[in-house]
């Protein structure tokens, strides 16, 4: 299928090149084109030569790794990112979700699990910013302003670079202050999947966010824990 009839196009960067070939196959009856690369070096360069609706990345690469590969990426872009790690390890997963990866998959994997997966962030990431646009509104709290239309963030004058899932993570807790959320209603809800317990996924984007929010020292935080419940976001004073 010819590339300009997709309706997606991702860059896909893994050393098992076996394993990319087999995955454009799913991909294509998916509509969903893909660019290969076959180390982190040359995933820098398609990115910085094309546009890419996603990015996915396996962990362990020759040249650059995945991690190191994402890290340039989110200096200027917040593509949706899906990682890739042989490593069904705690450590590889929180580190790249603080990296400011969307979603991580572990191997062996199943090729419809992967597809599945991918056509989830696609359809959050840029379906979900069709829908937003038509609302044509600005939410503010507490020094934050969050601009839906535009996508933005802005505390107290100052521009903030976040993903588009810590976004939607942020809108929810803007939409409703004062209510809580429990980690299993934030994953159900940004997600769009079932909740399988995995209290990482939940606690590095929230912990992410804080970080980009509260910086400062004596600033009241924006987004609290409340404990053996889960989080909210303090009505205006």
């Amino acid at each position: 299928m010819e590339e300009n009839k997709m309706d997606y196009k991702i860059l896909a960067a893994d050393d098992e090149a076996e394993l990319l070939d087999i995955l454009e196959l799913y991909l294509e009856r998916e509509r969903i084109g893909i660019r290969k690369a076959k180390d982190g070096i040359e995933a820098m360069k398609l990115f910085g030569r094309e546009d890419f609706h996603l990015v996915l990345l396996d962990i362990m690469m020759p040249g650059l790794d995945g991690f190191a590969v994402l890290r340039k990426i989110r200096e200027s872009s917040r593509i949706p990112a899906v990682m890739l790690t042989a490593k069904d390890q705690d450590y590889d997963k929180i580190l790249g979700l603080e990296l400011g990866a969307d979603d991580y998959i572990t191997k062996p994997y199943n090729p419809l699990e992967v597809v599945a997966r991918i056509k989830a962030q696609l359809r959050r990431n840029y379906d979900y910013w069709q829908e937003t646009k038509e609302e044509k509104k600005e939410l503010e709290l507490r020094g934050v302003k969050l601009n839906v239309e535009e996508g933005t963030v802005n505390r107290d004058g100052r521009e903030i670079e976040i993903t588009s899932t810590e976004f939607r993570i942020l809108k929810m807790f803007m939409e409703r202050p004062g209510g809580i959320f429990t980690k299993q209603q934030i994953f159900e809800r940004v997600w769009e999947e079932p909740y399988a317990g995995d209290d990482n996924t939940v606690m590095v984007h929230i912990s992410n966010l804080r970080k980009k929010l509260e910086e400062g020292e004596g600033k009241e935080p924006l987004i609290k824990t409340v404990k053996g419940l889960g989080y909210k976001v303090e009505k205006e004073k």
